[in-house]
């Protein structure tokens, strides 16, 4: 496609370092030792190349493969399964074909902790006890469904060191971003991931130490730094 990188190889990734969805594909590249170049956007003004590539949505990760765009991370991470059948893979074998399918619902579910952790740490106030009953209550109803997914999550994970068992998989990869944001929705009124959800809280150590993780991800103390800096400057607007 017109706009590529020249003298880019057979890879190109349209990257934000900070989004977890552009994480996951650089984590999943990185477990299976693929060489790529990073082509890193600005959302705010966003190029010719991502809006022709991603028509529809307009948004980071996009990996092109012999000059074809490829959209959404977990579409990105099955896809690189398929095209690089000699690398470590990521999904159960095809040979199982439930484990796979298993695999793929756990992997876009664990996008509600970007959900709810959102209303967590984009509300106003960062605890309740303020004498707002109305946010109280919505801070509240938010900690209860992290909770909800936390226990959902602990539960398919069932004491195994990944959700793919002994191997990090497509599920680990998948999630592992969101392991680096844990202290802030603890921070912003969300549940004591490692008081009430110790297999959660062992699972993201777990992650955060592995080397294609920790090179892609900010740290939990980062982000916890960055969600401030932007709640400043939301208020700033106001």
């Amino acid at each position: 496609m017109a706009g590529v990188p020249t003298g880019a190889g057979d890879l190109v990734l349209l990257d934000v370092f900070g989004s977890p969805f552009a994480q996951r594909v650089r984590i999943a590249l990185a477990e299976k030792g693929l060489a790529y170049e990073r082509d890193e956007q600005d959302l705010a003004a966003k190029s010719d190349l991502l809006r022709r590539s991603n028509p529809v949505h307009g948004k980071v990760p996009v990996l092109f493969h012999l000059d074809r765009p490829i959209c959404e991370s977990l579409a990105i991470l099955h896809y690189l399964d398929e095209a690089f059948p000699a690398t470590p893979p990521l999904l159960p074998p095809a040979t199982d074909p439930y484990a796979r399918a298993r695999a793929r619902f756990w992997a876009e579910y664990s996008e509600r902790l970007h959900l709810v952790g959102k209303r967590l740490w984009l509300r106003r106030r960062e605890h309740a006890g303020d004498g707002d009953e109305d946010e109280d209550a919505e801070l509240e109803a938010a900690r209860e469904e992290m909770a909800a997914v936390m226990r959902a999550l602990e539960g398919e994970l069932g004491g195994r060191e990944f959700f793919g068992g002994e191997a990090f998989g497509y599920v680990d990869a998948a999630a592992a971003p969101f392991a680096a944001w844990f202290l802030t929705y603890e921070r912003h009124g969300g549940p004591r991931i490692a008081g009430e959800f110790p297999g959660m809280a062992a699972w993201a150590a777990r992650c955060l130490r592995r080397e294609s993780v920790a090179a892609n991800v900010y740290s939990p103390e980062k982000v916890c730094e960055l969600v401030q800096e932007y709640r400043q400057w939301l208020l700033t607007r106001k």
